[in-house]
């Protein structure tokens, strides 16, 4: 179902964790009034625009227990952030800005607050949701006391496994979909722990959205594997990159630029395993620590953002990362990487540079479809071409700290001037089928067309 991905394929995503954006309680009290916390999110949108993406994906805000990926209820708008209404009118607000929503389908597991879970501990054996579970077994109780056992998502008890093959079960989280489609106007979905979920399930999933909406997008989180395993033809359109994810960190952390390249080539190359795909790149998102924390240096920002817009695939910014915003992940604690921010007055460099590469990715129809190349390769140096039947780009990166001059091979017509889009008063020439950059900046990019 790759042929449907036009607005995809031009999509600059910007991250939300609404529930720690906006500053709600950690654990939900089902017996409180809604509190409208979401409208905060209007703040947001002049700083979104004004960075250049056009796409917003949020993360779960369906009535949950604590952190979202525990539901409760998959019709109603979690009250810590408000109700139907407030998405309601916060997705139309997006849609006047041309901005695509995208929310997190959390479909693998529920909290032990889901309404049918409550029944089976209610009604025990005498419960009609028995079977919409996975691995109910009342010869043994559960860590939390319960006089019945179940599977669970990768040991957390709080995190029950629905059983997925369940006509109900299907028809239940079908329904809600096509609810969140109709009264929000999604235009995709984010599927939690895609890796981990049953195939024939996502197939139907894909399916029953394609023929809703045959542009509908659907990106799995998938960790460890081989991403086609769930997104190929009549399956899912693309999937979370984390293999390029921590090869962009620790290559400009080990001054190891062949860790990335090697990378970009196995997946994206000629005979890349992923190159009919357009998987979704990020540099941090809601599960790890920040970019401007995990970097040794914050110079590496530049080149690494450049990587991430230049990269085949799909960019995504996670909130307040383009201000430098700093967040370790400790043990199981992720509150300090999903904070409540307001949006800052002051716009850092690195805010100024993201937008450029914004405006040039969206302008380039090589850096949003093309092919991949590489030029150029050494430690702290990296050059690549992206390019179409009509259209190319070079992309150059040093991570050194001191300007450099680089020369490489290229196959274009002799005399080919072309102009660094990031700084337009640059210039090179092809010469004897070779560039050469004299001024390649420290910790920097350039973008060439």
């Amino acid at each position: 179902m790759q042929t449907n991905l036009s607005w995809a394929s031009k999509a600059i995503f910007y991250h939300i964790y609404p529930l720690g954006l906006c500053d709600a309680p950690t654990h939900n009290d089902f017996h409180a009034q809604p509190v409208e916390r979401l409208n905060k999110l209007y703040d947001w949108i002049p700083n979104i625009k004004n960075l250049g993406c056009n796409a917003v994906y949020l993360g779960p805000l369906f009535q949950s227990s604590q952190h979202g990926y525990d539901a409760a209820d998959y019709y109603h708008v979690d009250k810590r952030l408000g109700t139907n209404e407030t998405l309601k009118y916060f997705s139309e607000e997006l849609q006047k800005n041309d901005i695509k929503l995208v929310l997190d389908g959390v479909f693998n597991h529920v909290g032990r607050d889901f309404w049918a879970f409550r029944d089976v501990q209610n009604n025990g054996q005498n419960s009609s949701y028995l079977d919409w579970f996975s691995g109910i077994n009342f010869h043994k109780k559960s860590p939390f006391g319960d006089n019945f056992n179940y599977d669970c998502w990768s040991g957390h008890y709080n995190l029950v496994k629905l059983n997925l093959r369940n006509e109900e079960v299907k028809s239940h989280i079908f329904g809600a979909v096509a609810m969140w489609m109709d009264e929000f106007g999604i235009e995709g979905l984010r599927l939690d722990v895609a890796e981990v979920m049953d195939k024939d399930f996502l197939a139907e999933l894909t399916k029953f959205c394609k023929q809703k909406k045959p542009d509908f997008w659907l990106m799995g989180e998938m960790i460890h594997g081989d991403y086609t395993q769930i997104a190929h033809e009549n399956m899912l359109d693309s999937t979370t990159n984390y293999e390029a994810y921590k090869g962009l960190y620790s290559s400009h952390n080990d001054a190891n630029y062949f860790e990335i390249a090697h990378t970009f080539s196995r997946q994206f190359s000629q005979n890349g395993i992923y190159q009919h795909l357009q998987l979704y790149n990020f540099v941090d998102n809601h599960d790890v620590t920040r970019i401007n924390s995990i970097l040794k240096k914050e110079a590496h920002l530049f080149p690494i953002y450049a990587l991430l817009y230049t990269m085949v695939g799909i960019p995504s910014i996670y909130y307040g990362s383009e201000f430098g915003q700093k967040g370790k992940k400790k043990g199981a604690d992720d509150s300090y990487l999903r904070p409540s921010l307001d949006v800052p007055q002051n716009h850092p460099p690195i805010f100024d540079f993201i937008k450029k590469l914004s405006d040039i990715r969206l302008s380039n129809v090589a850096l949003q479809v093309g092919k991949y190349e590489q030029l150029y390769l050494t430690n702290q140096q990296f050059a690549f071409l992206r390019y179409t039947e009509n259209d190319f780009n070079i992309i150059v990166v040093n991570s050194g700290e001191h300007q450099t001059s680089i020369s490489m091979s290229v196959n274009l017509p002799e005399g080919t001037i072309m102009q660094d889009l990031l700084d337009p008063q640059n210039t090179v020439v092809v010469h004897n089928h070779k560039i050469t950059i004299e001024n390649m900046p420290a910790c920097g990019a350039r973008i060439f067309a």
